[in-house]
C-alpha cells in the first residue's frame, strides 16, 4: 500500500469528497456534514472565487509598497545570468564600471550615448594623424597641391660664416614651417642655398630662387602653387590655412592694375596697338584662374620675401627668361636686389608678363617689422597685432637692427596669441598673483616713505 493506515477509525478522510457514508456507520454531530466536513458544492465555489481575481494584488497599496514593487521590476530579468556575470567580474571593478555605465546609455539616455560616440569620434580625429590625412589627400583638404619652400643656410655664404645667432634664427624658422605643414598637410621643401658656381668667372649666389622652384616643381609633379619663404620669415598665426586666407577667394583679396599701388611708377596699362585686347587691359581678363604669380609690395616695390607660384605654361616661360643668363650678364651689375629686380625689369618691358601677375597688400602675406620701410607706421605694410597679421618678414635686420632679437619677439608674441583656453586660465591666474604682489610692494614703499616723512 502507498499510504500509512490511518490512526483514525474509519481511514483517512477528504473533506469535500468524502460522504456521511465514510464515517464508519457513525453520524456527524454537526447537521449537513458540519463545518469540518466541506461539501464539494461550496469548495467548487471558493475555487470559482479566487480564479475570478486578474492577479494578485496586495492588500497595502502604499507609496513604499509601490517604489519597491517599481524597482523589483527594474531588476535583471535572469537572475542566473546576473549571479554568472557577478562572479566572472567581481574582481575588475573597471569592467562594472563601464557595465553600468553602458546599460545606463542604452536604457534611459540614448541621446547621451550619441552625443558621447560624436564627442569620442572628434577627440580620436584630432589625437590621430586622421585630421592631416583630410587636410592632405586632394578630393578633401587639398593640402598636397600647395609645396612651401624655405630658404636655408642664409648668412653662410662666399665671404662669411654662420654665427650662432644665425644657427638659432634658421632654427626657429624651419620649426616654425615644420609645424604649419604639417598641420594642414602642406608639402615643406627646405633648401640649402649654400653658394653653387653656375658660371666660371662668377658666384651667382642669391640667385638661385628661379632655379630653386624649377627644381620643387618636378619633384613634386602633383602640387599647383608653391609659396617662396625666405628664412627671415615668422608665421604668426599657424591657424589660418593657405585656403581659408588667401586662395578660396583669391579674386577679392588680390588687385591686377598695379596703379592700386605703385611705387615703382610703372606705366599701365601698355597702350601699344599691336598687343591684344587681353594684354592692353589693366586687369588682363580678370578671371582668378589666369592668376599664375602673386606678389606684395612694399615701400620700393617688388618683395619676393613671400610670394606664390603656380605650374603652368606661362610660368614655364617666365622661369626660363628670368634665369636666362643672357640677361644676368647683361644687367646684374646694375640689379642690386638681383631675381627681384630682374622681376620688375620684365614686367616693366614685356606686356606679356602682365596680364598674368596679381598683387597682394603686403600684410596678407609678408607684414614687415618697424624699422623696415620707415619708421613702422604704414598701416599697409607693417604688422598690426590687433588684426592678427598671418606672416612677418624681419627684412634688411641685417643692416643694422637685430635680426635674432626680432625672430623671439615675435615668436613669443605668437605664442601669446595662440594661447589655448586652459593656457589662458593659468597666465591669467599668474597674472593676478603677480599684480598682487607689485601692489603689496608699493604699498610698503609708500608706509616706508610716510613713515620716514
Amino acid at each position: 500500500m502507498s499510504r500509512s493506515p490511518s490512526p483514525r477509525p474509519g481511514g483517512w478522510s477528504s473533506p469535500g469528497l468524502n460522504t456521511p457514508y465514510d464515517t464508519g456507520g457513525r453520524t456527524s454531530p454537526y447537521p449537513n456534514g458540519g463545518s469540518q466536513n466541506v461539501t464539494w458544492a461550496s469548495a467548487q465555489a471558493r475555487s470559482a472565487e479566487v480564479k475570478g481575481y486578474s492577479g494578485f494584488q496586495p492588500r497595502n497599496q502604499g507609496f513604499f509598497s509601490k517604489h519597491f514593487r517599481r524597482i523589483s521590476t527594474s531588476l535583471p530579468f535572469s537572475a542566473e545570468k546576473e549571479k554568472t556575470d557577478r562572479g566572472r567580474y567581481q574582481s575588475n571593478r573597471v569592467v562594472q564600471i563601464l557595465n553600468r555605465v553602458w546599460r545606463t546609455i542604452l536604457r534611459r539616455q540614448r541621446s547621451f550615448g550619441l552625443l558621447l560616440v560624436i564627442i569620442l569620434s572628434i577627440v580620436i580625429f584630432y589625437v590621430t594623424p586622421l585630421h592631416r590625412a583630410y587636410r592632405r589627400s586632394s578630393f578633401l583638404g587639398g593640402g598636397n597641391k600647395f609645396v612651401v619652400i624655405l630658404a636655408a643656410n642664409q648668412g653662410g655664404g662666399v665671404m662669411e660664416w654662420k654665427g650662432p645667432r644665425e644657427w638659432a634664427i634658421e632654427r626657429d624658422s624651419v620649426k616654425n614651417k615644420k609645424k604649419y605643414t604639417r598641420k594642414w598637410g602642406y608639402e615643406l621643401e627646405i633648401v640649402d642655398m649654400s653658394t653653387k658656381k653656375r658660371y666660371a668667372h662668377e658666384w651667382r649666389e642669391s640667385w638661385e630662387k628661379v632655379d630653386t622652384i624649377r627644381n620643387a616643381m618636378r619633384k613634386y609633379p602633383h602640387a599647383e602653387w608653391f609659396w617662396w619663404l625666405d628664412t627671415n620669415t615668422f608665421i604668426m598665426e599657424p591657424t589660418y590655412s593657405l585656403q581659408s586666407h588667401i586662395f578660396n577667394h583669391l579674386k577679392d583679396i588680390t588687385y591686377r592694375d598695379i596703379n592700386h599701388y605703385n611705387p615703382l611708377n610703372i606705366s599701365h596699362p601698355p597702350a601699344d596697338e599691336y598687343l591684344d585686347p587681353e594684354t592692353r587691359s589693366a586687369v588682363g581678363d580678370g578671371k582668378s584662374n589666369s592668376i599664375n604669380l602673386i606678389i606684395p609690395q612694399d615701400c620700393g616695390g617688388f618683395n619676393l620675401g613671400s610670394f606664390f607660384v603656380r605650374r603652368s605654361v606661362w610660368t614655364d616661360r617666365l622661369l626660363d627668361i628670368w634665369w636666362d643668363p643672357v640677361g644676368y650678364e647683361q644687367k646684374h651689375m646694375e640689379w642690386e636686389h638681383k631675381e627681384q629686380d630682374a622681376l620688375e625689369y620684365m614686367y616693366t618691358n614685356q606686356p606679356w608678363i602682365r596680364s598674368h601677375v596679381a598683387f597682394i597688400n603686403q600684410r596678407k602675406v609678408n607684414s614687415f617689422p618697424p624699422g623696415a620701410c620707415g619708421d613702422g607706421k604704414d598701416a599697409n605694410i607693417h604688422y598690426q597685432e590687433k588684426d592678427r597679421d598671418f606672416l612677418v618678414n624681419m627684412a634688411g635686420c641685417e643692416w643694422g637692427r637685430d635680426c635674432w632679437a626680432e625672430m623671439y619677439n615675435y615668436r613669443q608674441l605668437s605664442n601669446r596669441l595662440n594661447r589655448n583656453p586652459w593656457e589662458k586660465f593659468k597666465d591669467g591666474i599668474s597674472d593676478t598673483i603677480k599684480r598682487r604682489k607689485e601692489s603689496k610692494k608699493k604699498d610698503e614703499k609708500n608706509k616706508d616713505k610716510k613713515g620716514k616723512q
